[in-house]
């Protein structure tokens, strides 16, 4: 995995991960909190994406193989799932795959906002966890490609850290407005990478299919 393939997985990683989109989620789930306590559930939820996305780096290749479900398979049920999160960014909504409305309503309740909901399901959502999986798994089981991935997944982890740390600023700079053509991009460049999952998939599962 050379230098241009890290730095492409690092940017479809930070679009479907879109901390700056996540910055008004976050604004509300910290109000009322001090300067010290925000920045923690920052570091918290970075910690949270690292943690997460390295996890399934290393172990959704196995999982997929103890259910017997193929790559390729996988890779067109990521492909769906990510044009379906695609089509809500592009609304400028928060898709039902990142949160649902009763969770939003549980979040509220809870403490320790920087892991749930922030960090899960808000950034390492299935779209971020799906990504990482046929990115780990076009490695063909090798370590050291395998170790490369943990490059784009730190350097996520560290924007969504920089994105909460300045968020009350980003949020004043871009307004709503800003934020949501951001969003609206970043769907954009989303609907492309699944298509490319979609169309990967079909053809190594069918490959007289786009011959």
């Amino acid at each position: 995995m050379d230098i241009a393939e890290l730095a492409k997985a690092a940017l479809a990683l930070f679009a479907i991960v879109d901390p700056v989109g996540v910055i008004p989620l976050f604004l509300v789930a910290t109000q009322g909190y001090s300067q010290a306590q925000s920045r923690s559930a920052a570091r918290i939820a970075a910690l949270t994406v690292l943690g997460v996305l390295t996890l399934f780096a290393f172990l959704g290749e196995p999982i997929l193989g103890f259910f017997g479900i193929r790559l390729a398979a996988f890779s067109v049920a990521g492909g769906l799932l990510l044009l379906l999160l695609a089509l809500s960014m592009v609304q400028a909504h928060v898709s039902p795959q990142r949160q649902t409305r009763d969770e939003a309503v549980e979040a509220e309740a809870r403490d320790a906002v920087g892991v749930v909901p922030l960090g899960i399901p808000l950034l390492a959502g299935p779209g971020a966890i799906t990504h990482v999986i046929v990115a780990a798994g076009a490695t063909h089981g090798n370590w050291v490609q395998q170790m490369a991935l943990l490059i784009p997944v730190a350097l996520v982890a560290l924007s969504v850290w920089l994105s909460f740390r300045a968020a009350p600023a980003i949020a004043r700079r871009l307004g709503k407005t800003g934020i949501h053509v951001i969003t609206r991009l970043m769907g954009l460049i989303i609907a492309a990478i699944s298509i490319e999952m979609i169309a990967t998939g079909l053809g190594a599962l069918f490959p007289g299919l786009l011959a």
